[in-house]
């Protein structure tokens, strides 16, 4: 396991999640984004511009967690990683857009993407912070805000084991942005850029972390019609180019059954 520690940051802190090929979405938040930047991976995923969001994230000041898309464009793998069911509808979309951006992606913007650090660590108002993917057992492990606590505490577990004693861990990777307290510690799911929460709306999440240590969610805004024209030049048009305006996955099966509309 990589770990990059930060040390002791000041100020304001962004964190965000899944660019998923987006550039329009990267570029809206990295035009808002105050103080230190964290992203929690995945630079690559379902929409159309995974070369522009590599280029764009390369040259920024932006400290990176690996994603499993980059864990595995890494290693010149096949498939996304995230290990979906044979047969449901993300298995079936995720060979699409994984096909297109492992097309895309030359050879120094794989060796960069195996180097990123597995987990970030920083303290910011004398609270430590872990900052990982999806978790520490499994890069791409789906938690959601309803998910059981004792698959938090097997993640918890792992990175005490990692990382010492922390307060607050902040992920990615599910794509759906919440917070509960799970034996004493914040697990934050800071949401992503490029996709919309399943929530009926095009607006995309992000985390800030005020001077002062208080955590808000906020909603991104960004060109949702060039993100649409950048997945239709490119031949994907298998439902998450509906979902950029929708708001509505077409991939629900993901999802906990608590989390279904």
């Amino acid at each position: 396991m990589r770990i990059k520690e930060l040390g002791d940051l000041s100020g304001e802190i962004t964190v965000f999640g899944g660019p998923y090929s987006n550039v329009q979405a990267l570029e809206a938040v990295l035009a808002i984004a105050r103080g230190t930047s964290i992203c929690t991976g995945d630079l690559i995923a379902y929409c159309g511009a995974p070369d522009a969001v590599v280029a764009r994230m390369r040259r920024e000041n932006v400290h990176i967690v690996a994603g499993n898309c980059e864990k595995q464009l890494g290693a010149n793998a096949l498939d996304c990683g995230c290990g979906f069911e044979n047969g449901t509808v993300c298995d079936r979309l995720s060979a699409a857009w994984y096909a297109f951006a492992n097309a895309q992606i030359g050879p120094s913007d794989r060796v960069w993407m195996a180097e990123l650090p597995d987990i970030i660590t920083f303290r910011h108002q004398a609270q430590k912070y872990v900052v990982i993917h999806g978790g520490a057992t499994d890069v791409a492990r789906f938690l959601w805000s309803v998910s059981d606590e004792a698959n938090f505490l097997e993640e918890l577990d792992a990175l005490n084991m990692l990382c010492g004693d922390f307060d607050t861990v902040i992920c990615g990777h599910s794509g759906i942005a919440f917070e509960r307290e799970i034996g004493g510690v914040r697990w934050v799911n800071a949401g992503v850029i490029g996709m919309p929460p399943h929530d009926g709306t095009p607006l995309t999440e992000f985390l800030r972390i005020a001077a002062d240590g208080a955590l808000t969610f906020e909603t991104l805004a960004y060109d949702v019609e060039g993100a649409e024209r950048d997945m239709k030049s490119a031949g994907l048009t298998q439902g998450y180019d509906v979902a950029l305006k929708t708001g509505i996955w077409p991939s629900e099966d993901v999802l906990p059954k608590a989390l279904r509309r």
